[in-house]
């Protein structure tokens, strides 16, 4: 009976490993400057995975060693310091291992280039929206208390630095290959989750505060926006798109969108001529 369940042990271990060599869930290509994260998965799943595999084989030998026999008692030992060290100094140091890389990187993600582009992202239930600064490169002032039907992303109206805003709501946001960009992130309902998965980009929108990071796209393409914390019932449907472009074809894109100024205008005009 030990020796089978011995057996049993080491065959999971053995098809963990298989597992995880053959499995078809791998990372998706990186679209940014962000390899240093894949780096500390690939180091978390080293460093946890040699002690999965350590702690399941020494159960194993455990159950075989000291199996049942005639003749044999149990030692009753309550201590062993040394054994107590050990334990000790190899989890702090695996902590550590785990922890450290974390924190290096974590200080990048959010140590933000001057050079950087500043883009705030809106999450509502159940879109995303996207703000850009204008020729006057700085963005406006805003608050919940001026959300309105005619200003969704709550901007303040009569803030100057405002009025150049280009504003996109739930449509796609476009985005310059090899231009840093600076996230803000702002929810103006429940608590959302910006994933880019591509990107390695993932933070949560707090009602009421606002989160940040940056990253550099590296390539062009199309890449999905999720949501990665449950919003409701359209949590699923909660999807966006970031554009990667050239800077050319991103130039021409920022051409076609509207500011903060000429969706209020029009608002107004549209106002009046209902009543």
């Amino acid at each position: 009976m030990a020796l089978a369940l011995a057996t049993i042990l080491v065959l999971i271990v053995l098809g963990s490993a298989l597992f995880h060599v053959l499995s078809p869930w791998w990372l998706t290509p990186i679209a940014s400057n962000w390899g240093y994260i894949d780096g500390t998965v690939v180091l978390t799943f080293w460093i946890t995975g040699v002690c999965y595999i350590a702690i399941i084989l020494f159960m194993a030998y455990c159950v075989f060693r000291f199996r049942h026999g005639p003749g044999r008692r149990a030692e009753y030992q309550p201590e062993n310091t040394r054994l107590e060290w050990t334990l000790a100094i190899a989890t702090t140091a695996a902590v550590v291992a785990l922890l450290g890389p974390g924190l290096f990187v974590w200080y990048q993600f959010v140590s933000v280039p001057g050079e950087a582009v500043a883009v705030e992202v809106v999450g509502q239930q159940w879109q995303w929206s996207f703000r850009l600064p204008g020729k006057d490169g700085r963005l406006g002032l805003s608050a919940p208390g001026y959300i309105s039907a005619d200003n969704p992303l709550g901007l303040k109206p009569n803030d100057a630095d405002g009025q150049d805003d280009v504003v996109i709501e739930g449509g796609e946001l476009h985005l310059s290959v090899g231009k840093p960009v600076k996230v803000l992130l702002r929810s103006i309902d429940v608590i959302h989750d910006f994933y880019v998965p591509e990107f390695r980009a993932k933070m949560d929108l707090m009602p009421g505060l606002e989160s940040y990071f940056w990253f550099t796209p590296n390539r062009t393409g199309k890449f999905e926006i999720l949501c990665a914390a449950f919003c409701g019932v359209g949590h699923p449907q909660m999807r966006g798109t970031i554009v990667v472009e050239t800077e050319g074809d991103y130039q021409e894109w920022l051409k076609k969108q509207h500011t903060f100024a000429e969706l209020s205008t029009h608002a107004r005009k549209v106002s009046l001529t209902r009543q």
